[in-house]
């Protein structure tokens, strides 16, 4: 279904870490640790300023693959992880990209599941990288049905 864009990396979208988004993150998730909520702890930390939690990448828009288009709904979340060189800082510039890196099929008790595996890149303007996030989407025979009609 996906075979023709294995491979395939958006162009890198401009994000930045903003201290109200991730304020408003890291009360959503119930996690409101002062590294990330509280300026005097930043300041004072290791990194000189409020850090994102691991998952807030999650809100960052990563571009889009030409041609790979797929349903808001229906789709079953898989896995997902997310590896870091560093933690995210408040106020920087982070450039993000997504690469679809697999799709194979498999046969399941309700039809044919589809597996897509997506990589998405966090890094710096000059190119560094910050962190990676691997997911991997299931989609079901009748997502399958309903992307074909």
């Amino acid at each position: 279904m996906f075979e023709s864009l294995i491979g395939t990396r958006s162009t890198p979208v401009k994000n930045i870490v903003e201290r109200g988004s991730l304020k408003a993150f890291s009360r959503s998730i119930g996690d409101e640790s002062p590294l990330y909520l509280d300026e005097s702890v930043g300041k004072r930390s290791r990194y000189g300023e409020n850090i994102a939690p691991p998952t807030y990448p999650r809100v960052f828009d990563y571009g889009e693959i030409q041609g790979f288009d797929l349903p808001n709904v229906g789709l079953i979340h898989g896995k997902q992880s997310f590896h870091y060189k560093r933690p995210l800082l408040v106020g920087e510039t982070v450039m993000c990209s997504t690469s679809l890196e697999n799709y194979y099929e498999r046969n399941g008790k309700s039809g044919l599941l589809g597996f897509l595996s997506l990589k998405r890149y966090g890094e710096e303007p000059g190119g560094k990288l910050i962190f990676t996030e691997e997911q991997v989407v299931i989609i079901t025979e009748a997502v399958r049905e309903g992307m074909s009609s």
